[in-house]
């Protein structure tokens, strides 16, 4: 059997070797920032836009950025060879360190890099041509969702209500508005037009949410990008949810109740066999 090869500060080694000192900010604190990558027919996609974020998060939380995006490319690619399958998820995970534990950040330390691959594994073909169902929640995470941080507590809990209720996932509310899903963005389709969540501190700014607005404008599809207030979310005739792994999924319960007719709608299956056709040219630009 394989042996799935992992890195840690400098050196690849089979993922049952690798050590962590207790006193990691990571594991006392959740101090530390983490991005996930979808690669397909061994070809990361959008690295540049995920190195973007990643950045963005690490800047979020005060964190000098420990590798230059050349690093972080040629160490992706790296995992990626030393790793069987074609189609993978690569996780990093950046931490401030070790250090004693004291909340203030310490001075001179190392941060800790991991990275590690896992099957990449996409929504099967039943729940794209069936829907998924979903239930509600306030969303009552901290006020920097836009960091990807790997203090995700409260996306636990939100994801086990999920699990707890037999659906997929929790679509959130705050304030009467809608934000985003535990492990997911969400968009709605209102009256014929797609609407989504501006990206801001409360969600996080998601990689394929960029894509399927993208995929959107250029098919003239009709797009708002502003506040989706909760009443127009259960009024939608359709709802969708969109991450690397989930790709676009269309929700046709929510709350035990029929989104639209109970079934994927018109413009769910016309962006997501928009989606499938760019990631597959994406691909073989890349090959």
């Amino acid at each position: 059997m394989a042996t799935d090869i992992i890195y840690l500060n400098g050196e690849f080694m089979p993922l049952e070797e690798a050590r962590i000192p207790v006193l990691d900010r990571g594991f006392i604190f959740g101090d530390g920032v983490y991005e996930v990558i979808p690669v397909y027919s061994r070809h990361p996609f959008r690295l540049p836009e995920h190195l973007q974020r990643l950045q963005h998060s690490l800047d979020g939380i005060r964190l000098a950025n420990p590798l230059s995006d050349p690093e972080w490319t040629r160490l992706t690619h790296d995992i990626v060879a030393r790793n069987p399958g074609d189609d993978q998820s690569i996780y990093f995970q950046i931490t401030r360190g070790v250090a004693k534990r004291a909340h203030e950040f310490p001075q001179n330390v190392k941060p800790t890099v991991f990275m590690m691959s896992s099957p990449l594994v996409t929504p099967p073909p039943e729940q794209v041509e069936n829907g998924i169902a979903c239930i509600t929640a306030t969303d009552f995470r901290w006020l920097k969702c836009d960091v990807k941080s790997v203090s995700l507590l409260g996306n636990c809990l939100l994801k086990q209500a999920a699990v707890d209720a037999g659906v997929i996932e929790v679509v959130m509310f705050r304030d009467g508005y809608l934000t985003e899903a535990s492990a997911s963005n969400v968009c709605v389709v209102r009256n014929g037009v797609l609407l989504a969540p501006p990206k801001n501190h409360l969600i996080l700014p998601g990689i394929t949410y960029d894509v399927v607005l993208e995929l959107a404008s250029v098919d003239k599809i009709p797009l708002e990008v502003r506040e989706v207030s909760e009443q127009e979310v259960r009024a939608a005739q359709e709802i969708w949810i969109t991450s690397s792994t989930r790709e676009v999924l269309a929700v046709t319960a929510l709350d035990g109740r029929a989104v639209g007719d109970g079934r994927p709608g018109a413009m769910f299956r016309r962006v997501h066999a928009l989606y499938q056709d760019f990631k597959q040219t994406v691909m073989r630009r890349a090959a």
